[in-house]
């Protein structure tokens, strides 16, 4: 067991043995470190302007992500490369191209969120030299700019793409040597902590169940991107913390047998390559969970462990028939996702019991579809969720499956609607009755994010907007210009 906490800090080894659970990789950089032009805003991963990179090994090979420093966790940082801006530098030693552009076509106003525009905008560059517009929208979803200069900030990502150079970045220029420092790191349980406040990095999915055999009452740490505000905004005391970000057992995405098995550990990111081939109608709804940002540190196991009412991966899996492996030092056993979220606050995952895996069958020729509805149309809270799951033989709807989020105490399916479809045809009707029959499946509350009644009205549109759109009619807000 190591007592060592070691990561890559731009172009530097740290070495840490005292840290507590708490601390914050944005606090290290401009307290510790001085390196301020990560910048603190909402301290909640909502406005990037504390944007980073982090670049993680998987199956040796090396990727980098833009992640927000506020709420990543100093602890989750051990066997990674952290990169700021301030390790950015041109050909000759002068300004990154990103960062040209950014003030050849003026996207600097007043200044504080540009450090994170550069840096989500350097990720964007070093994975996808020829960015649409559509691409750089959502590399910048994350991000907000008060004065609002994104039309400048746009064309700044359009030059950066133009202006090229990949190949002698740093990041390309240095990867054999990052990626023998980062292997260098052994793969064992690290214990750090400061005074009482201890973080535990177990060192595979065995050993974490151990882990939560000594501590079920441990606070267990993925992603952070719902933990870190725990901390941040209601200064909550998390020690013991177990963090798995990094557990490579956890990340695994298997196909076989009509099912896609995915690990905890899978990132909202990770995932995507593979929503997008099986699941292609779920993929506006999915870039819609966060931002960027949040994206590359979230992870669905931990979306469904927090037991949250209105997560958005939840409603999509319950519709989609999926099933969780729980794991624990007594063995594994698993239960339908829905069967997960007992009440609110409650689910059924018993002491030392950890979420290990997913696992949904492919849609086959199921009509599918899923709606988020919030304030914001990107990184916003649910209002209300719904995902469908349809079958037919053409004319007749032989199942149904419809599940909601933010409509209840938990994710919960319109059973009454569902049985409104099933065996009916294939109709305007048919799902007219289901609209009407979906009010006596929820009594929603009325909160800052909608009334009750609107919920209800959503919930009804919900199946008119699934019967339009399977016609070819889609009648999804547009942006007005």
């Amino acid at each position: 067991m190591g007592q060592e906490l070691r990561f890559l800090l731009n172009d530097s080894e740290v070495r840490l043995t005292e840290v507590g659970s708490r601390d914050t990789l944005l606090d290290f950089l401009r307290l510790n470190r001085r390196l301020t032009g990560t910048k603190e805003g909402c301290a909640e991963g909502d406005c990037g302007a504390c944007t980073v990179l982090v670049g993680r090994l998987y199956q040796g090979r090396l990727h980098y992500e833009p992640i927000n420093a506020c709420i990543r966790f100093l602890a989750s940082c051990h066997g990674c490369h952290i990169v700021t801006v301030e390790h950015l530098r041109g050909p000759q030693g002068g300004l990154h191209p990103v960062q040209a552009a950014m003030v050849e076509h003026h996207g600097s106003q007043c200044g504080f969120c540009t450090p994170g525009f550069v840096m989500a905008l350097y990720g964007l560059w070093m994975q996808n030299p020829r960015p649409d517009m559509l691409a750089i929208e959502t590399a910048l979803q994350g991000n907000l700019c008060r004065c609002t200069g994104y039309e400048p900030i746009v064309k700044a990502a359009f030059a950066a793409s133009e202006a090229g150079g990949q190949h002698m970045d740093a990041l390309s220029v240095e990867r054999e040597h990052v990626i023998a420092a980062l292997n260098a790191i052994p793969r064992e349980r690290v214990e750090v902590a400061r005074g009482d406040d201890r973080a535990i990095l177990p060192a595979d999915a065995a050993d974490l169940a151990q882990v939560l055999a000594a501590h079920p009452k441990a606070t267990i740490v993925a992603g952070a991107t719902d933990v870190g505000l725990w901390v941040t905004k209601f200064l909550r005391n998390i020690s013991p913390a177990v963090f798995i970000g990094h557990l490579q057992d956890l990340k695994r995405i298997e196909l076989a047998e009509g099912r896609i098995t995915i690990g905890a550990g899978v990132t909202y990111s990770e995932f995507e390559p593979f929503l997008r081939e099986h699941f292609p109608e779920a993929v506006d709804y999915w870039l819609r969970i966060g931002g960027w940002q949040v994206r590359n540190a979230g992870t669905i196991g931990g979306n469904i462990a927090n037991g949250s009412p209105i997560g958005e991966t939840p409603p999509l899996l319950i519709a989609l028939g999926a099933t969780l492996r729980l794991r624990s030092a007594e063995g594994t056993r698993e239960l339908p996702v829905e069967d997960y979220f007992i009440e609110y606050g409650k689910q059924d995952r018993r002491p030392g019991e950890f979420v290990e895996a997913i696992a949904m069958p492919l849609k086959g020729n199921a009509r599918i579809a899923a709606y988020k509805v919030s304030k914001r149309h990107h990184a916003d809270i649910t209002a209300s969720a719904a995902a469908f799951r349809v079958e037919t033989d053409g004319t007749t709807i032989i199942d149904a499956r419809v599940a909601f989020g933010g409509m209840a105490g938990t994710p919960k399916r319109a059973t009454g609607a569902e049985a409104a479809l099933k065996g009916q045809p294939f109709t305007a009707e048919t799902f007219e009755a289901a609209a009407r029959a979906v009010a006596n499946d929820f009594q929603p509350l009325t909160d800052w994010r909608a009334t009750k009644e609107y919920r209800q009205t959503l919930a009804a549109n919900f199946f008119r907007r699934f019967w339009l759109e399977q016609q070819g009619e889609d009648h999804r807000l547009r942006r007005v210009e």
